[in-house]
């Protein structure tokens, strides 16, 4: 059976990244390496076997060939290949994704732990090769240009996560959830809630209100992960009520949905201050 939700790794030329794919009868969704997910736009099935392709969205191909996979299940697995950018076919592999456990009603957090502190200490860059512009001072960690994310050392499960950010005007970051799931960080005071708009996941899910305040002031979120259900209240607005994560977010650390992950910070689009990350595990 091929249909359902597929955790990818698509081995590139360069490097390997994470991709996922949700297969229906008629269709689906896909993400990529970066950017959202979209709808597939052809599947075709012959048995064990399938295909599937749906237009580019950021990638940077060299003409309007549309993204283009090939695979076949074998021992319950994905192998198949992709049609890359520079319209090379690579390989890619695939395992389901997990079957997760109902969200309790009550769940019991643990002690926190602050991963913001007076120092990088608990932090790595993400891309070593690209300049960092995180600093670390009485205010927070705060993001002053447009360089590298941070990824925490420290790997959680289930948790609720208590972030106070603020940014200036026109910026954009996000938080990372596990590494995967990116909770949408954005200055769009005032605007519709949208699926790419404030305390979204993006690409997924649009909170019920836009509950951001305006730029350069505090905010707070509260945002309780457990499986893949997601619970967030916005600056004491609940926004998002225990709801499913169909899967990862363009630009996540991996794609072993199952595992543990740190909390990634972005600093690749724009400023943001962290004046606090508080991780309450559940125990």
């Amino acid at each position: 059976m091929l249909q359902g939700r597929w955790d990818l790794v698509v081995h590139d030329v360069r490097y390997d990244y994470p991709s996922w794919v949700e297969l229906t009868e008629s269709g689906g969704r896909f993400v990529g390496e970066v950017g959202s997910s979209r709808p597939i736009r052809h599947v075709e099935y012959d048995g064990d076997r399938v295909k599937w392709s749906l237009p580019k969205q950021y990638e940077g191909r060299k003409d309007d060939t549309e993204l283009q996979f090939e695979a076949e299940l074998v021992s319950g697995l994905l192998s198949g290949r992709f049609l890359n950018s520079e319209l090379q076919w690579v390989p890619f592999a695939g395992r389901r994704a997990p079957d997760w456990a109902t969200y309790p009603l009550e769940p019991n957090f643990g002690e926190p732990v602050e991963l913001v502190n007076d120092s990088l200490d608990g932090w790595r860059v993400r891309w070593p090769e690209r300049e960092s512009f995180w600093v670390a001072h009485i205010d927070g960690l705060e993001n002053r240009g447009v360089g590298s994310d941070l990824v925490s050392a420290a790997q959680f499960k289930d948790f609720k996560l208590v972030a106070e950010y603020s940014y200036p005007t026109g910026s954009n970051s996000g938080i990372y959830l596990r590494g995967r799931y990116e909770y949408q960080v954005l200055d769009d005071h005032g605007q519709p809630p949208q699926v790419g708009g404030s305390a979204a996941i993006y690409g997924f899910l649009a909170p019920t209100v836009n509950a951001i305040r305006p730029a350069g002031e505090w905010n707070t979120a509260e945002i309780t992960l457990i499986g893949n259900v997601v619970n967030v209240v916005l600056n004491g607005e609940l926004v998002i009520d225990r709801q499913e994560i169909p899967g990862i977010t363009g630009g996540a650390l991996d794609s072993r949905e199952g595992d543990y992950g740190p909390i990634l910070i972005q600093g690749d689009h724009g400023p943001v201050t962290y004046r606090s990350l508080r991780v309450f595990p559940v125990v």
